[in-house]
């Protein structure tokens, strides 16, 4: 089997149910971004996997990456009833619950972070904001379209799961934080 088809050679792909949209169409932009930022947390991994004590962080990542598919799925699936859904209806629960948790790991912040750390940390935090333009790009699908309302929520926890395990990530590699302070010195 090929990996080409020649299929969007004339800027139309396929989603689920067979219809064919613009490669620019608001769906195939939310699947696309979604799948842009599974693909930043395998990155993630990557870096982290080097490192025995990440393993449990590197565990819920794995889990993100597949659930990514089910959000992804659900975004490029036109209302048919013979796909169902596949992003669960407690999915940002879950995600609420790993939060809590990891949540504990780190200091309590007062003031804005500055995005970066250590290259794992600031791998999570780049996902983080990739995350956040993906659910951008579902407010603005829903605006058009029917979506799985489920989608949008886990998305929005998601973008806090993936910045609290950037600052675990920090903390545990003892890279440090930087507080945002209104602006640099060098514009002083």
């Amino acid at each position: 089997m090929t990996i080409y088809t020649r299929r969007g050679d004339t800027g139309k792909t396929r989603v689920i149910g067979s219809i064919r949209r613009y490669k620019d169409d608001a769906r195939v932009q939310a699947y696309g971004t979604v799948d842009e930022a599974g693909a930043l947390i395998g990155v993630a991994i990557s870096v982290l996997g080097v490192n025995e004590s990440m393993t449990d962080v590197v565990g819920v990542l794995a889990d993100v990456q597949q659930m990514l598919w089910d959000v992804g799925a659900d975004l490029a699936r036109v209302d048919n009833p013979r796909h169902p859904y596949q992003t669960p209806e407690n999915a940002a629960e879950i995600v609420e619950r790993l939060i809590d948790h990891y949540q504990e790991e780190v200091p309590p912040i007062s003031k804005f972070i500055i995005r970066g750390g250590s290259p794992g940390g600031a791998l999570l935090h780049l996902s983080c904001t990739v995350i956040r333009r993906a659910e951008r790009d579902v407010v603005h699908l829903e605006q058009l379209e029917t979506i799985h309302p489920p989608v949008l929520v886990y998305l929005n926890r998601l973008s806090d799961l993936l910045f609290v395990l950037g600052r675990v990530i920090n903390f545990r590699s003892g890279a440090g934080e930087t507080e945002y302070a209104h602006s640099a010195r060098v514009f002083r």
